[in-house]
């Protein structure tokens, strides 16, 4: 008989999501400059009316996607990303409309980073990525103690399994 595989508990910062919205925000403002200038100058210039009714569109689609990505996404994200780990796997939970879990084995699991830029620095978080020989995982937004911790917990596993084989 097969053995379950345990769910993972751990959960990223609630500050992730002031991070995530000040990060949105950011990136939804300059898209919606990039659009008010294209309109701007469509208009100035006389470009095809087709295309200034286009860039309309384009920038009525902005602004609900920022609403969501600003306002609602990063609520969302917080509240269903987990992951956890044993002395086989590293186990990671994420996703809202599509949720993906992965497992990692200890033994193929080669490198573990933390990664703080300047807007988890601000909220004292980190990213901490795992590395193994195809590819790369990243937990988003750990307090800076747990992630420390987590990050000497996943090496010393791994550690552990490469003597043992």
């Amino acid at each position: 008989m097969l053995e379950t595989i345990q769910a993972p508990e751990g959960r990223i910062s609630r500050k992730a999501v002031k991070v995530w919205r000040l990060t949105n925000f950011i990136e939804e403002a300059i898209a919606l400059l990039i659009i008010a200038g294209l309109l701007v100058a469509g208009t100035h210039f006389g470009w095809w009316r087709w295309l200034i009714t286009t860039f309309w569109v384009i920038g009525g689609i902005s602004v609900v996607s920022a609403v969501y990505s600003i306002f609602i996404k990063p609520g969302l994200t917080q509240k269903f990303w987990r992951y956890g780990a044993d002395e086989e796997f590293v186990k990671l939970r994420s996703g809202i409309w599509i949720i993906s879990e992965q497992t990692i084995p200890m033994t193929k699991v080669q490198v573990v980073n933390l990664k703080q830029g300047p807007l988890l620095r601000r909220y004292g978080l980190y990213s901490l990525e795992i590395g193994t020989m195809g590819s790369s995982h990243t937990i988003p937004a750990l307090p800076e103690a747990e992630a420390r911790e987590f990050r000497d917990r996943i090496a010393h596993l791994a550690k552990i399994r490469e003597e043992e084989d």
